[in-house]
């Protein structure tokens, strides 16, 4: 079902072609040998029970490092996997579903010892005390998907795995980015260092597990051993007709404007009202907030009207589906002006966090008035999965919108920066949207995107999906020359796809621009397929061996049904979608 995310008819995968049929052969033959190893295992155990009790059989453990060989053959450190699942697994015969979930279960004692290494580490420094801060609140995240990962392959067992795989694979990137997330909040220098040596084992063993479960979950699917190859065909469907319902400033032109327009939106009946004039049932968000329900079934549902409120907001993990809109992005404004420069960490700078699940956000502007001189500074951080963002504005300039984990869906939406104004390491989809690059300070450039994946096996990317990219009007009406780019590698293994959009002219012919002189550049995959605009010509594009004009069929892996399995969770009653590609 999750096989298209490495959809491989174009030539950036088809060095690994041959190594993946491998591993799908050698994790089939080490679920069935384990199988056999068990039904070996009962048999001999009753013969020598019954024959010779009071001898020890060794054979025992060589089916355990036999197992557990074949089972870590599927991953890229299987010295770590090897060693840590054989000291893991209690029983002298495992089955496959011994091995996964001890696959996950060492990642907890691992990361707790590595997360914790970070309480050691003595200074003043108040970009310290708050990155140690931060590490302890992405370990207990890092815990909940852990713990939640393995319940699922407790009750619903291994031969349900291919209906969860896709949910496990996303819970455990979200844990591989807290982890880089925890180490990327100090400062350069020897804790950094330390921080990363010590988180070295707990990444490699989270990448582990998720090759595990990837690789055997692709062998169920090709044996057709569950239900999981349900997948529907794409449609080629036929898309909703908008009808205006937000106010767009002049520089936008009417075909975007055109494509912004919403389909009527029903408005549900509100659980509670915030409303700055005192007309509602509270004159901020976060005490909206902090009176929800500590349980509530079904959506709580928050109407937010028309004013600018200047608030820090925070939907927390225990705040699941919320449903919060607007009277229109220009109309509802939440702000704020937390940065870098002034001394609060990236990761802090957010005027609006949004953690609990199933977060919807309808007709709201998420702004950070900082500036291009305060650098990093967030106006909208989003970690909630099965996320939804409707004619929602996110306003800033370096880091605008950090997409920080899980899946994520944005429709209708205009995002405005500078530096890096999309970046993150979830899975998202930003479709039918308007991308606004603004003018930097005069020594800098633009980058769109800064994607931060960090393992080949994560389940993660950004894809820019019928989006038109233009500069803002303070970008073209001075005599300057600033270059802007599509992205450039936050991390080791960014992805990044743009198809059937619309490029300006105003974006450099290379299309891209390095991080730090080669880094990654063999090792991202940046894709482009279908684009118009005088900004979409490839032929000038970087010679990059990551960068590739992929084809249809590999663009199909990239839509909202496959590569977020949008189906399963977006409802098209409620939502505007796109399922597949539009032409």
């Amino acid at each position: 079902m999750y096989a298209f995310q490495d959809f491989n008819d174009y030539s950036y995968e088809s060095e690994k072609r041959k190594s993946r049929k491998k591993k799908l052969i050698i994790i089939g033959v080490s679920l069935l040998a384990t199988t056999l190893i068990v039904t070996a295992g009962v048999v001999g155990a009753l013969f020598y029970t019954t024959h010779e009790p009071k001898k020890d059989d060794n054979r025992n453990l060589h089916s355990v490092s036999k197992s557990v060989k074949m089972m870590c053959s599927a991953t890229d450190y299987s010295g770590v996997c090897e060693s840590s699942l054989s000291n893991a697994v209690n029983s002298s015969s495992p089955t496959p579903e011994d091995l996964v979930k001890a696959a996950i279960a060492v990642i907890a004692n691992e990361a707790k010892k590595a997360f914790s290494r970070s309480e050691l580490f003595k200074s003043k420094n108040p970009m310290i005390i708050g990155a140690i801060e931060d590490c302890k609140q992405l370990y207990l995240d890092s815990k909940e998907e852990l713990e939640t990962s393995l319940k699922h392959i407790v009750a619903d067992g291994l031969e349900n795995l291919p209906k969860k795989s896709h949910d496990i694979r996303t819970w455990l990137s979200a844990v591989m980015s807290y982890q880089q997330t925890c180490i990327d909040g100090f400062p350069e220098g020897e804790l950094k260092t330390k921080m990363n040596k010590a988180m070295d084992k707990a990444r490699q063993l989270t990448s582990n597990a998720l090759a595990i479960i990837k690789e055997a979950t692709n062998f169920f699917s090709t044996l057709k051993l569950s239900n999981f190859n349900r997948r529907r065909l794409l449609e080629e469907e036929k898309e909703e007709v908008f009808v205006d319902d937000d106010g767009y400033p002049s520089w936008v032109a009417e075909g975007d404007r055109r494509m912004l327009r919403s389909y009527s939106w029903k408005k549900p009946t509100p659980n509670v009202t915030v409303a700055k004039d005192g007309s509602g049932d509270f004159l901020n968000i976060t005490d909206a907030l902090n009176a929800m329900p500590k349980k509530y079934e079904g959506r709580y549902v928050i109407y937010v009207k028309e004013g600018v409120y200047e608030e820090t907001v925070n939907v927390t993990k225990k705040m699941v589906n919320v449903t919060m809109y607007g009277d229109g992005g220009k109309k509802t404004i939440i702000t704020g002006s937390k940065n870098f420069v002034d001394g609060t960490r990236t990761f802090k700078t957010a005027t609006f966090v949004a953690s609990g699940a199933g977060f919807m956000a309808v007709s709201l502007c998420f702004r950070n008035t900082a500036g291009a001189a305060k650098h990093q500074a967030v106006a909208l951080r989003v970690q909630s999965d099965q996320s939804i963002f409707l004619y929602c504005r996110m306003e800033g300039y370096q880091d605008t919108l950090y997409a920080q984990t899980h899946r994520q869906f944005y429709r209708g939406c205009v995002i405005s920066g500078t530096i890096d104004f999309i970046f993150g390491d979830a899975a998202a989809v930003i479709q039918n949207s308007v991308i606004v690059v603004r003018r930097p300070l005069s020594n800098q450039q633009n980058i769109v995107t800064a994607n931060g994946r960090i393992d080949p096996h994560e389940t993660t990317g950004f894809v820019l999906h019928n989006c038109r990219i233009i500069p803002d009007h303070t970008l073209t009406s001075f005599n300057i020359s600033i270059n802007s780019y599509l992205g450039r590698p936050w991390k080791q293994y960014s992805k990044t796809i743009i198809m059937e959009s619309r490029i300006g002219s105003f974006i450099h012919p290379d299309g891209y621009t390095p991080w730090n002189g080669d880094f990654a550049l063999n090792t991202l995959f940046y894709a482009e397929y279908n684009n118009t605009g005088e900004g979409s010509n490839v032929t000038k594009r970087v010679p990059w061996l990551g960068f590739k004009v992929i084809s249809r069929s590999a663009a199909k892996g990239f839509t909202v049904a496959n590569f977020l399995q949008g189906r399963d969770w977006i409802k098209r009653s409620e939502v505007p979608v796109r399922f597949g590609l539009f032409h």
